[in-house]
């Protein structure tokens, strides 16, 4: 039978202890593997590996004899329980040996648990347990993790307190990166609050969150804003290091100031542009973004704005000049403008 993502995630907690086995198939490998250990612990228990209840089996070794699953399927193990026999890594090559153990099977015997890369629907693995009358097959997809999945994956890190701006980053960035580096930023923000029983909040967040040289561009797109000038070179010399494009950085920049320029041109005042902004801003973010507003101020801002497009015209055109030297020159520039309009003001 084939279960539906919606009924998938129930399915995991309390696996069918009577069914003949499960399919679990995806693209993304640690997913696979969690969903996997899941289903197997509940099924078992947490002792049913040290007992001898769990028979692992590699899919190169069922490969070269196709009678080791119907074997795992009918050993016994010296403990009372439930037992598992578990294929990893399948393909449809295998299928006719796995569907002589599905015909073959009992009750009483070893339930087939079988792990698949992703599988078409053409896949003879996918048919077999797809048509099985007692087993289940169930497709993890690239998709987002669901509201339910991030508070399961939350309280697993032991993380049962978490703010609003918190929840609401965890959210975004779920919808923004791979679902098992997703997951491992979850587990590293477990770690780090261990022992604190305080709520998460944006700045734990910050903390364990992943970075890239996308992280760097947005350092350096702040410390433009904060008009921190003297920062500015040694940050673009990482940037250059990483092979970063400087047309993409000055695109960045050019971002980030419109977002400011939109909200210190809001009829009702900077703090709400901020508020209206998408996607929404929270925490230290957003106080950055509606202190940088404040303090450009729109007619600045659309000066900034001016000085960056002739930039990216001039990185875009033929000119032999160095275009990380004309880059630093002009965010040293910008810089140091706002930092005069930021000083004129006080």
């Amino acid at each position: 039978m084939k279960l539906a993502p919606r009924d998938a995630l129930a399915y995991f907690r309390k696996p069918d202890a009577k069914a003949t086995g499960l399919l679990i198939y995806g693209e993304d490998a640690m997913r696979v593997a969690q969903r996997r250990q899941e289903v197997i612990t509940a099924l078992i228990g947490p002792d049913g590996e040290a007992e001898m209840r769990l028979t692992r089996i590699p899919a190169s070794d069922l490969r070269k004899d196709a009678a080791l699953l119907d074997d795992a399927i009918r050993a016994q193990s010296f403990f009372p329980g439930a037992r598992v026999a578990f294929v990893e890594g399948a393909t449809d090559g295998m299928a006719d040996a796995i569907a002589a153990a599905l015909a073959d099977w009992r009750d009483g015997d070893a339930q087939v648990i079988v792990t698949a890369a992703q599988l078409t629907a053409r896949s003879a693995l996918r048919k077999l347990f797809e048509g099985h009358p007692r087993a289940f097959a169930i497709g993890l997809y690239d998709d987002p993790p669901t509201p339910a999945e991030v508070e399961a994956m939350l309280a697993a890190a032991g993380l049962t307190r978490v703010s609003r701006d918190a929840s609401a980053m965890l959210s975004a960035l779920s919808r923004s990166i791979d679902p098992g580096d997703f997951r491992q930023t979850i587990e590293k923000l477990g770690l780090y609050k261990q022992g604190d029983s305080t709520e998460v909040t944006p700045q734990d967040f910050d903390a364990v969150a992943p970075q890239s040289a996308e992280a760097d561009i947005d350092d350096l797109i702040a410390v433009v804003a904060e008009r921190q000038d003297t920062r500015i070179a040694p940050v673009l010399r990482r940037l250059a290091a990483q092979g970063v494009n400087a047309t993409g950085v000055c695109i960045g920049a050019m971002r980030h100031f419109r977002m400011l320029h939109a909200a210190a041109s809001d009829p009702g005042g900077a703090a709400a542009g901020v508020g209206k902004l998408r996607p929404p801003l929270f925490g230290p973010r957003r106080d950055a973004a509606l202190r940088q507003a404040e303090g450009w101020g729109r007619d600045r801002l659309e000066e900034a704005l001016a000085a960056l497009l002739d930039t990216d015209l001039q990185l875009r055109s033929s000119s032999p000049v160095p275009q990380f030297a004309l880059l630093e020159r002009a965010l040293i520039r910008l810089a140091r403008s706002g930092r005069r309009q930021g000083h004129g003001a006080q």
